[in-house]
């Protein structure tokens, strides 16, 4: 079977597909001839893009309306798939919520929220899709972390928490899983143009400061994601500036990361 063959013989599902870099990267696999599962709480916005991607690329698409944030939704998610004999090649894991301020202001319904979605909805997903692919001897997995996930940044604590989770499960996982065919990618963005930062400016003036040149283009950063994901590499940073900075943080002794971003994160209070 050729290449291309075997992409359009594959189905990627694609969580918090409804806008953002989850919709770019539904552009990248439908481009490329998979079948695609998009998944998210928006359920006009996912039928819309469903109705453009089929049209624009001629490709099978299934839309399911979930909010991953709830217990049971990932099994739900499977077992509806399983009734409509979907096999899913490619998850990709990218729903998730941002909050920026102070921790101590943040009401503590808040904080479980993006623990419930960035962190259980993620495990719940990879604990439904991965054993099939293992069983299968062959699967790509692409968790959306972020750069946060290497340094702690005060004024997205608990987010940047979530963020080194995500992280630190897919490395471990990309190591329990090699040899199996199953591939696990993290893909690590900095700021990037997407409607969760516009809604992240509209809460915080500092945010609104940010230089333009700080912030990447969400078609681009998918695009690495994509190649990155596709290719079975472990760790994507989209961009010079962003992979420059992760290096630093992971060379940079601990205390002193703590003061540098202690800093910088009071000053976005």
């Amino acid at each position: 079977m050729s290449t291309s063959a075997r992409v359009a013989a594959q189905t990627a599902l694609i969580t918090g597909a409804s806008s953002g870099i989850g919709e770019a990267l539904a552009r990248c696999f439908a481009r490329d001839g998979h079948g695609l599962v998009l998944v998210a709480r928006s359920v006009g916005k996912l039928d819309a893009l469903a109705q453009a991607l089929k049209s624009e690329f001629g490709i099978r698409v299934t839309v399911l309306p979930a909010d991953l944030s709830q217990p049971g939704a990932a099994a739900a998610l499977a077992a509806s798939l399983k009734r409509k004999r979907v096999a899913v090649q490619v998850l990709v894991n990218n729903a998730g919520v941002l909050e920026h301020g102070a921790f101590l202001e943040m009401p503590a319904p808040r904080h479980q929220e993006l623990i419930d979605l960035n962190i259980a909805g993620l495990t719940a997903m990879l604990a439904q899709f991965v054993p099939p692919m293992v069983e299968g001897g062959h699967g790509r997995i692409l968790n959306v972390a972020s750069i946060a996930a290497f340094q702690p940044v005060p004024s997205l604590a608990t987010y940047a928490a979530t963020k080194a989770y995500v992280l630190s499960l897919t490395e471990s996982l990309a190591e329990e899983l090699r040899g199996s065919g199953v591939t696990v990618t993290a893909l690590c963005p900095g700021i990037t143009a997407t409607q969760m930062l516009s809604s992240a400016v509209e809460a915080s003036a500092q945010l609104a400061r940010l230089p333009g040149f700080l912030i990447g283009d969400v078609d681009e950063v998918a695009a690495e994601g994509y190649r990155a994901c596709m290719n079975g590499e472990v760790i994507c940073v989209p961009g010079v500036l962003n992979r420059a900075a992760t290096v630093a943080a992971r060379a940079t002794p601990k205390w002193l990361l703590r003061r540098i971003a202690g800093a910088l994160g009071r000053g976005a209070l």
